[in-house]
């Protein structure tokens, strides 16, 4: 019997309104693979990771996670960490309660928590050397810190599929090798995961293949191939010289 993709996104077009963010795009994900999404200014990467994770509704084409569409997976499938400024800082929990809404998925809506539960969220706390910092409040720490907190809480919901939308962004040089090692040690464990970037010179340290994205994917292969093509070489130019946008 043949194991479907972790992914599988087959002629994607997503349109707000009258702007087309997405038009045509094909994606393949195998399992146990990490898959880093690069692209110019409002190119779509962003739009593309939630149509995967079932947050935007595809205008045309379809969107498989596992075989199934999003919307229908179980809760807790998918774990997904937005960019860090698209987060509500005022909201008044700590640390430990931002990782532990990674079970909510999975307990359902009475909220009762099993030995397995807490393990998980110990285990996630952990994995990000959250627990100095576990009950100091979510508005108190640094960028890294935050995204270290939000990246735990997907961990700590278990998911089949991680999806991560630039977490390098506003994170020191240390946080990001320990981003990249989690990374590649989840992956190495089997879990696929969906990633953009800005980070392209890195791009080989973190991805098994690299996807170039401008409404439509341009370029698809392993990473030092598709830094090496022309359409890798038109993204530098443009994010070095207008900047980079999400």
């Amino acid at each position: 019997m043949n194991v479907p993709n972790a992914v599988d996104v087959q002629g994607l077009r997503v349109q707000y309104d009258r702007v087309v963010a997405l038009d045509g795009v094909d994606v393949e994900l195998p399992r146990g693979t990490a898959l880093g999404i690069v692209g110019p200014n409002g190119s779509g990467k962003s739009t593309l990771l939630k149509a995967v994770a079932g947050l935007v509704k595809p205008s045309g084409g379809t969107v498989r996670v596992g075989g199934m569409p999003p919307e229908k997976l179980p809760p807790g499938t998918i774990g997904y960490v937005p960019q860090i400024e698209d987060v509500d800082w005022s909201f008044p929990v700590s640390v430990r309660d931002v990782v532990t809404m990674g079970r909510y998925p999975r307990v359902g809506a009475f909220r009762r928590f099993s030995a397995h539960d807490h393990r998980a969220v110990a285990r996630a706390i952990e994995a990000l050397d959250l627990g100095p910092i576990a009950d100091r409040h979510i508005s108190e720490l640094s960028g890294g810190q935050q995204q270290r907190a939000f990246v735990a809480r997907a961990i700590a919901q278990e998911p089949l599929l991680l999806l991560l939308d630039e977490p390098t962004t506003g994170v020191d040089a240390t946080t990001e090798e320990a981003l990249r090692e989690l990374v590649r040690g989840l992956v190495a464990d089997g879990l696929p995961v969906l990633m953009t970037t800005h980070d392209l010179d890195r791009a080989p340290e973190w991805f098994d293949r690299l996807i170039v994205v401008d409404r439509r994917v341009l370029a698809d292969g392993k990473p030092d191939d598709v830094l090496e093509s022309g359409a890798y070489a038109g993204i530098r130019e443009h994010t070095h010289v207008h900047g980079h946008k999400r």
